[in-house]
C-alpha cells in the first residue's frame, strides 16, 4: 500500500495517479464527515491490537466502553482487534453508540463484531484525522508503535493550538510512567518543551479513575 503523495516535477501538472490518489483521500474524508458529523459527545480509545480477551487491558476497556456508553457517550476505536474490540464490546453492553475506523493493510486487520458505525480507511493519516476530529475525550491503552504515534500526534496537536486540550489519559501507570518521566526527564527538563505542556495528559491505574476524569471533562 503506498502512501507516498509524489510531488510533480516543475511545470508538469497533475497526473492521473496523483489525481485518482487526491480523490481517494477526499472520498475517505467525505465518508467519514457524512458518518460521524451528528455522533455527538464520544471518546476515542487507543491501544494494542493483540491483547487477547482475558488480559486486563481488554477487561479495562471493555469496563471503560460500558461506564462512557452508559453515560451517553459515544465510543470511537480504530476498529479492530484487542483494545478495540474491547472498547466497542462495551460500548454495545452499555447501549451505545460504537463506533470502528478500521485500516486497510497488507495482512488484513478485520473490522470487530461491535460496530454500529464500521468505516475503513486506505490511508492512516485520514484516519487519524477522524479518530481525533470527533473525540471530545482520548484514553490510550499500552500499545505499539501506532498507539504511541496516536499518543504523540495529540500531544502536538494540543501544544500548538490545532486542537482545543480535552482529557488525554494514559490508562496503566505500570506501562506509562516510564515514558512519562522520560519526557520529564529528557524532554521537559532540556527546555524541548514547556514543563505545563506535560499538564496535557494525565497517567491513571484504571478504567475507573480514567472515567471519572473522561466524564466530568464532558459534564457527565
Amino acid at each position: 500500500m503506498d502512501q507516498r503523495i509524489d510531488m510533480p516535477a516543475p511545470g508538469q501538472g497533475i497526473s492521473d495517479e496523483e489525481q485518482a490518489r487526491l480523490e481517494r483521500i477526499s472520498g475517505e474524508l467525505r465518508a467519514g464527515i457524512e458518518k460521524l458529523g451528528d455522533i455527538g459527545p464520544a471518546v476515542s480509545i487507543f491501544g494494542s491490537a493483540r491483547v487477547p480477551e482475558d488480559s486486563w487491558e481488554y477487561r479495562s476497556a471493555c469496563a471503560l466502553g460500558r461506564r462512557l456508553a452508559e453515560a451517553g457517550v459515544s465510543v470511537i476505536t480504530g476498529g479492530g482487534p484487542g483494545v478495540m474490540e474491547a472498547g466497542n464490546r462495551g460500548a454495545t453492553v452499555g447501549k451505545g453508540r460504537s463506533v470502528g475506523l478500521n485500516i486497510t493493510l497488507p495482512h488484513e486487520q478485520l473490522a470487530n463484531p461491535y460496530l454500529d458505525i464500521d468505516l475503513a480507511f486506505r490511508y492512516f493519516f485520514t484516519r487519524k484525522f477522524m479518530l481525533i476530529r470527533y473525540g471530545m475525550g482520548f484514553a490510550i491503552y499500552p500499545g505499539g508503535f501506532g498507539t504511541i504515534d496516536e499518543l504523540f500526534e495529540l500531544l502536538t496537536l494540543m501544544q500548538t493550538g490545532k486542537l482545543a486540550p480535552c482529557p488525554l489519559v494514559l490508562v496503566g501507570d505500570s506501562y506509562w510512567s516510564g515514558l512519562y518521566n522520560w519526557l520529564v526527564r529528557e524532554t521537559a527538563d532540556r527546555g524541548y518543551i514547556e514543563r505545563q505542556n506535560l499538564d496535557l495528559v494525565e497517567v491513571v491505574p484504571d478504567e475507573d479513575i480514567a472515567a471519572q476524569v473522561l466524564l466530568d471533562a464532558l459534564g457527565r
